[in-house]
């Protein structure tokens, strides 16, 4: 079956096109998310590349026919982590000169879109900052992680803005990884692209249920092993703690907290934070670190073991640096390009 040809959606829409790598195992979420998409369809052209199994994937076409590209993620990507094909696919269907990839919890509303595309003219890459509403107490405490990220340096979000000829010409990136989000930043780096940070771009982000953020916490540790300062810290922090207490140091320990508290309080004040950063994620801080100094050690404890489970495979590379992908071979532009591979179950 050939790709199909034409245009996605009508043509009073900007020129912004949405690509939204998806993989359930349940529908719970459905009417919210097709309710999300009718309104994103009024301001980018939306592209779903869902991997879900064939009966969800059947009653996602039928919701959403007329509505958004709807396809399968090519067959002929074969990345472990399934992410990345359904991030390259989605490019190879788009034709819009900016793109913007999301996970399926991202929320942009119109003026979040507008912003993007406008940034998108002088970068390669654009990083806007997410921040979950509503906010349960689990996510005022990742919400603590999202701050003293913005106080030392940059947030990891679950969205990025792209330009689409230049992710062809680095020739992708590599999807046998766990963060993949980081991968993607450090290989626009390494072909010389200009990434742009926008602390002051806030994108909506539904929070996981209590039970996946549990299951998230050593799988998230693990990416701190594709940045070894940052995991040195943190493998330090249990020791430290641990003499603290035995010296019986209270004073000195509450004094630490403190201190962390106060960088949380750094990072929500920067850039306008506080409108959407409540007072209380800043609280959780001091508890956030301990969590990662404790999945650090498990972290390392996976690695070891040959790596993290995830979505029926073992990734052990959480990201590669800048400097083994200067000096890898590159895939040519032409491997990645539209046109190549078949796509079936579109849905336009």
């Amino acid at each position: 079956m050939t790709r199909p040809t034409g245009t996605i959606g009508p043509a009073s829409r900007p020129a912004l096109d949405y690509v939204l790598p998806l993989r359930w195992d349940d529908d719970s979420g459905l009417d919210e998310l097709t309710g999300y998409l009718r309104e994103l369809s009024r301001h980018a052209r939306v592209i779903v590349v869902d991997g879900s199994r064939d009966e969800l994937f059947e009653r996602h076409a039928e919701r959403w026919r007329g509505l958004v590209t709807h396809v399968r993620p090519d067959p002929g990507l074969r990345f472990a982590n399934g992410k990345v094909n359904g991030v390259t696919t989605g490019l190879r269907l788009a034709r819009a000169p900016h793109v913007v990839i999301a996970d399926d919890d991202v929320r942009y509303d119109a003026s979040a879109l507008a912003g993007m595309d406008a940034l998108l003219a002088g970068a390669d890459l654009v990083r806007p900052q997410n921040h979950f509403d509503p906010l349960p107490w689990h996510a005022r405490w990742d919400t603590a992680r999202t701050l003293l990220n913005r106080a030392v340096g940059a947030d990891y979000p679950g969205t990025f803005g792209l330009r689409r000829s230049f992710f062809f010409e680095m020739g992708g990136y590599d999807g046998d990884v766990l963060f993949e989000n980081l991968e993607l930043i450090r290989t626009v780096r390494a072909h010389g692209g200009v990434e742009y940070h926008a602390p002051g771009l806030y994108v909506r982000r539904l929070p996981p249920d209590a039970s996946r953020f549990w299951s998230q916490r050593v799988r998230q540790a693990y990416d701190d092993l594709a940045q070894p300062a940052r995991l040195a810290v943190f493998l330090s922090v249990l020791p430290a703690v641990a003499a603290g207490l035995a010296r019986r140091r209270f004073g000195t320990l509450a004094v630490a907290a403190g201190l962390v508290v106060g960088l949380a309080e750094v990072g929500r004040h920067r850039a306008g934070g506080r409108r959407v950063f409540p007072w209380s994620a800043s609280l959780f801080a001091p508890v956030w670190v301990l969590e990662r100094a404790t999945c650090a050690w498990l972290a390392v404890a996976s690695a070891l073991g040959g790596g993290v489970p995830y979505a029926g495979h073992r990734l052990r590379c959480a990201a590669h640096s800048v400097r083994w992908l200067r000096s890898r071979p590159g895939r040519r532009p032409e491997d990645l390009s539209p046109g190549r591979g078949d796509y079936a179950d579109v849905t336009w």
